[in-house]
């Protein structure tokens, strides 16, 4: 039991990073195309934090030292800038029997229109402590993580849940 939560965290802080990521990048390359021009920062990150709710990331991930890979699949609630490169990123994971809302701080930075998730040595009590890079573009996503001693790759695409209401839910 000690391994599966252990994975589970690492699960938990990769997946922050790249769901936020893809989908703010998909979302700032829409408004992008539809301005015809270059977005300023503002405009980046509001794209960003709108487009984080409701995503899934879906992909997989390695561990050094270990030649298969493990898919991942997590759901981020959402993601809002706090001031400067701070945002907070709430994160829905399967703790024991649980469903809990875990938000985590993380920093974002960007190579001109492309976010990039940051976190070093972020300790989650109760979860461990954790490193992580994930550049975003488009929908897709890759990065590097570490948790304690064990480490490797991830990458994946995003998917963001389409949009419901009353009516479509009924059938």
């Amino acid at each position: 039991m000690r391994r599966s939560f252990r994975q589970l965290a690492t699960s938990i802080a990769f997946t922050l990073l790249v769901v936020a990521l893809v989908s703010a990048a998909d979302s700032a390359k829409s408004d992008k195309t539809k301005s015809q021009g270059k977005l300023d920062q503002a405009t980046l990150e509001k794209a960003f934090s709108e487009s984080l709710s409701g995503a899934t990331l879906v992909g997989s991930f390695t561990t050094d030292g270990n030649e298969g890979k493990s898919g991942d699949r997590y759901q981020l609630v959402s993601a809002k800038k706090l001031q400067g490169d701070s945002w907070i990123f709430t994160y829905k994971a399967k703790i024991g029997d649980q469903m809990v809302d875990l938000p985590v701080p993380i920093q974002v930075l960007w190579a001109g229109d492309t976010p990039v998730m940051t976190l070093t040595d972020l300790t989650i009590p109760g979860l461990g402590t954790f490193t992580a890079r994930v550049m975003f573009h488009g929908d897709r996503y890759a990065g590097t993580w570490q948790h304690g001693e064990h480490g490797g790759h991830m990458w994946g695409k995003i998917e963001k849940a389409k949009a419901t209401s009353s009516n479509s839910e009924k059938k």
